[in-house]
């Protein structure tokens, strides 16, 4: 994926992301443990998926409830940082005409796909899901 076309697809996820973020805030998405669900597996199979609770996860950390927002799912504090880290680092490299941001995607795409991280990286994810259908999210 060449520069231009990584930093469009970034910005556009940051403001769907955002987006979504203000749609849930505004509507009180934290408080319901229901919330409102577009997840299509939870949805066909009624088994929480691994990011399940990651939108509740966030309005917490937003309201400054950290207790909370571990509760709902720890990939929340992931996202958070993603969405105040990635367009403040986009907005510098377009500004400074640099690509720090794609050197560090690609390094970090390299560093994922060496099985000694990926495999540990993947049990996370799979005991997080095992957590969020205990919990019945």
């Amino acid at each position: 994926m060449s520069r231009n076309k990584l930093y469009i697809l970034l910005a556009i996820a940051c403001l769907v992301g955002y987006s979504w973020l203000f749609f849930n805030y505004r509507s009180g998405a934290e408080t319901d443990p229901d919330g409102l669900g577009i997840c299509i597996f939870k949805e066909v199979t009624h088994i929480p998926c691994p990011s399940c609770g990651s939108t509740r996860s966030a309005i917490s950390l937003l309201h400054g409830n950290i207790a909370d927002a571990l509760y709902w799912n720890p990939i929340g504090f992931l996202l958070g940082i993603i969405l105040v880290i990635v367009p403040l680092w986009l907005l510098f490299d377009v500004v400074l005409k640099k690509d720090s941001l794609y050197r560090f995607y690609k390094k970090s795409e390299a560093t994922l796909e060496q099985k000694k991280v990926a495999v540990p990286l993947i049990i996370l994810v799979l005991a997080n899901w095992i957590w969020n259908i205990f919990k019945a999210l």
